[in-house]
C-alpha cells in the first residue's frame, strides 16, 4: 500500500513540474482555476513579509487610532502622518488590498475588518512591534537552522531562554517582555476561562505567571479561589506591585523562584502552565512536570494552556511560525497534543484530557490530573 502512495504521489509531482503540463493546466478551463489558486498561494507565501511589514508600518504610524472615529481623505491622513501624497497612498492602498482599511468613495479611506479588530488592541500591537526582533533573525534563516543560539534579537528580548540566572537579567529588560506577555494575557485567559471552571478548584498556583495579569483575571470571575504566583524575583517584584494596583494585595502570595532550579509551593490543587511549556526543550519540561507532580495533592490537577503544533485550522502556526520563532529565541519547541501527553504520563499525571477553546490559534487547554 506504501508503495503504491509512493507511486502516486511521485506521479503527481512529475506531472505538477511539467511545464507541458502546467501550460496545458493553464489552459484548459476546468483546471485554470486550480492552477491560478495554486499561483497565488505560492505568491502569497513569497510576499508575507511585505504583508507583515505593511501592518507593522501602520502600527508604528498609529494609523488605525487616527481612523478610529471615521475615514478620512487621503491627503488629510498623509499630512496627519507626516508622509509625502504618494507614499502614504501607496501605504493606504496595501493595507485596502490586506483588508485593514477600506476604500470609501473615491479618496477616502476608513477600517477595514482586520484593521478594527487592532484598534485598542495591546496584545496584537504588541506582539506586531516586537516582531522587528524576529525578523532580523529571519534574515537570515540558514543560520538558524544550522546553529541553534540564543545569541539573537529574540534570545536577547527573552533573557531566560539562555538558562540566564534571574538575579543576573537586566530589570529593563525584563519588564518589557513582562508588559508584552501581560498585553496579551485577557485573550488567552479568555479560552482558559471557557474552557475550564477554575472557580471550582481551592487553590490555584500560577506557575511562570509574570507580572499577575492572568491571576487577577481569575480573581475576578473566581472570588473565592485561592491564589499563588510562582515566577523569578525580578518578574515577581513586578507582579507584586501590579497586583497591590489591582487590590489584591493581601489575596495573592507571590513566591519568587525559577522553576529550573528550585522545588515549587506546596498546597495548591490545581497548577497552571500558561504559554510556559513551548518556550522549553525537553529536559526542562520534563523536570518542570516532575516537580508540578510533587506540588499536588492526590487529585490535583495541571492545566496546560498554549498554541499547539497540530492546531486544528493553523496548522502553519505551529509548524512554521512557533517553529522559526522558538528557534531564534533559543529555548522551546511547538508540540503536538500526543507530545505534551506523553510527557504528561510520564511524569505521573493521568486523565489527560484536551479540552477545545473558541480559538485554539491563541491557546489549547489540556489538563491532567494526579491519581487518587
Amino acid at each position: 500500500m506504501a508503495s503504491l502512495r509512493h507511486l502516486a504521489l511521485s506521479l503527481r509531482n512529475r506531472l505538477l513540474t511539467s511545464k507541458r503540463f502546467q501550460s496545458a493546466a493553464g489552459a484548459f478551463w476546468p483546471t485554470r482555476l486550480i492552477a491560478r489558486r495554486r499561483a497565488l498561494e505560492l505568491f502569497n507565501i513569497v510576499a508575507g513579509f511585505t504583508y507583515s511589514q505593511t501592518l507593522f508600518a501602520c502600527v508604528q504610524l498609529d494609523l488605525f487610532t487616527l481612523l478610529a472615529d471615521g475615514p478620512m481623505a487621503g491627503s488629510d491622513v498623509a499630512t496627519r502622518l507626516e508622509l509625502e501624497d504618494d507614499a502614504c497612498r501607496a501605504l493606504l492602498d496595501a493595507a485596502v488590498a490586506l483588508r485593514l482599511l477600506q476604500r470609501f468613495g473615491k479618496d477616502e479611506y476608513g477600517l477595514g475588518d482586520l484593521g478594527a479588530a487592532m484598534v485598542d488592541n495591546a496584545g496584537v500591537e504588541g506582539m506586531v512591534r516586537h516582531h522587528a526582533y524576529f525578523y532580523r533573525d529571519m534574515a537570515d534563516p540558514l543560520a538558524l537552522l544550522k546553529k541553534r543560539s540564543a545569541d539573537t534579537a529574540l534570545g536577547e528580548y527573552w533573557p531566560y531562554a539562555d538558562g540566564t540566572e534571574h538575579s543576573a537579567m537586566d530589570e529593563s529588560i525584563v519588564a518589557r517582555y513582562t508588559a508584552l506577555m501581560s498585553a496579551s494575557q485577557p485573550m488567552i485567559f479568555e479560552q482558559i476561562h471557557a474552557a475550564y471552571r477554575l472557580a471550582k478548584h481551592r487553590h490555584l498556583m500560577d506557575v511562570g505567571g509574570g507580572n499577575g495579569t492572568f491571576l487577577a483575571a481569575t480573581a475576578r470571575v473566581a472570588p473565592s479561589l485561592d491564589l499563588t504566583l510562582f515566577d523569578m524575583e525580578p518578574v515577581a517584584r513586578l507582579a507584586k506591585e501590579h497586583l497591590a494596583g489591582e487590590g489584591l494585595a493581601d489575596r495573592v502570595r507571590i513566591c519568587p523562584g525559577s522553576f529550573v532550579s528550585d522545588e515549587l509551593p506546596q498546597g495548591a490543587d490545581i497548577v497552571s502552565l500558561v504559554r510556559v511549556l513551548h518556550d522549553h526543550d525537553d529536559d526542562v519540561v520534563t523536570a518542570l512536570l516532575a516537580k508540578v507532580r510533587r506540588s499536588l495533592p492526590p487529585g490535583g490537577v495541571v492545566l496546560v494552556a498554549e498554541p499547539l503544533a497540530d492546531t486544528e485550522g493553523a496548522p502553519q502556526m505551529g509548524s512554521v511560525y512557533f517553529a522559526f520563532y522558538l528557534r531564534a529565541m533559543g529555548s522551546g519547541r511547538p508540540r503536538r497534543v500526543e507530545e505534551i501527553r506523553a510527557f504528561l504520563e510520564a511524569a505521573g499525571f493521568e486523565r489527560v484530557q484536551l479540552r477545545r477553546t473558541r480559538i485554539p490559534m491563541l491557546a489549547s487547554v489540556i489538563t491532567a490530573t494526579v491519581p487518587d
